[in-house]
């Protein structure tokens, strides 16, 4: 019996919206992290925020159930991860970071693959005017206590190095290049919050004094104090590394040798969880981000837009200006899943 137009009509609308139902279904269900807990972990380098919120992004396009962010130091980070505690670090420094991915395991309990960000500098810089005032290119000079004394913040007569945070890495290399390049007894390793330390540094720099500091790129303090126009970056005079470091020539293409090689950040994941989630560290692997990008993002923290709905406008304004980028990981990452 033939069915009556106005009966059919509906029931051919139904039928539609089942099928469209269907389809969303479907592809929910071929997301391959759904149903997937991630917890990201962070150093407390609040300008980190960025890089993991992009790499945290990403993930829910797969589908994964991203946690919020959960705030430790690089040692601890890197066991936590290799135990299964967390899920991945967006910024591994290698070769910085290279005794704690060692302790923690190493390739045997770790993943990272691909380079986020390179090209990640370090080193010490003194303000211009007193480099070119006293001729000073080179650390070792400071072993001279008149050297030194130009940038004695507390009147002991020693210089005052600002220095690196406990547990993040360049803490162990300031000190073992004081003791290389025999600087004990005339500098000061000020440690402590880094935050406040290059503060009161950059201050002292408007001041019209003398600053000697440590700091890194990419990073907002380079748009405070910029090398070449206020500051200057100090040689060594030869390499030396500590831990798994040891022997690694740290002179550059072009002659100069600051003590540090050039990093690579890597995205460090739990091993055994991404070989169950081939999506995953595809997308680890493939994701990179430049440092100009990551130095214009910090600088506009720097600048007081450092709330974290600030950082979310910033990943989200990256995204939709970088869309085709964006969407090329997301792809290969689906294309990863067998």
């Amino acid at each position: 019996m033939a069915i009556p137009h106005k009966t059919l009509r509906p029931l051919l609308a139904a039928s539609l919206a089942l099928l469209g139902l269907l389809g969303l279904s479907t592809q929910a269900a071929e997301l391959p992290g759904k149903g997937i807990a991630v917890q990201p972990l962070k150093s407390s380098i609040a300008e980190e925020s960025f890089q993991t919120l992009l790499v945290m992004k990403a993930l829910q396009r797969l589908g994964y159930e991203v946690q919020p962010i959960k705030e430790v130091e690089y040692p601890t980070a890197h066991i936590a991860i290799a135990n299964g505690d967390a899920t991945f670090m967006a910024n591994h420094w290698n070769p910085l970071h290279a005794d704690y991915y060692q302790n923690a395991g190493g390739d045997a309990r770790l993943y990272r693959k691909g380079v986020y960000s390179g090209n990640a500098a370090q080193g010490y810089l003194i303000d211009k005017k007193t480099a070119e005032q006293y001729h000073i290119t080179n650390i070792a000079q400071l072993k001279d206590p008149r050297i030194a004394r130009l940038f004695d913040s507390n009147g002991d007569g020693k210089a005052d190095l600002t220095g690196c945070t406990p547990g993040w890495g360049c803490e162990a290399m300031i000190e073992h290049h004081l003791d290389a390049y025999g600087l004990r007894a005339t500098v000061t390793h000020q440690q402590g919050s880094y935050a406040a330390l290059i503060a009161d540094t950059i201050a002292r720099f408007k001041a019209g004094k003398p600053v000697l500091y440590y700091t890194w790129t990419p990073y907002w303090v380079s748009y405070e104090l910029k090398p070449g126009k206020d500051v200057v970056w100090l040689e060594v005079p030869f390499s030396s590394m500590p831990g798994a470091q040891q022997g690694q020539d740290t002179r550059l293409p072009n002659g100069k040798n600051y003590g540090f090689v050039a990093n690579q950040q890597q995205i460090v994941a739990n091993k055994a969880w991404v070989d169950k989630n081939p999506a995953a560290a595809k997308l680890f692997a493939v994701m990179q981000l430049p440092v100009a990008d990551i130095n214009a993002q910090n600088h506009l923290m720097s600048r007081g837009q450092n709330r974290s709905a600030d950082i979310e406008r910033h990943a989200n304004g990256w995204i939709a200006a970088h869309r085709k980028r964006f969407d090329g990981w997301i792809e290969q990452a689906l294309a990863a899943v067998p």
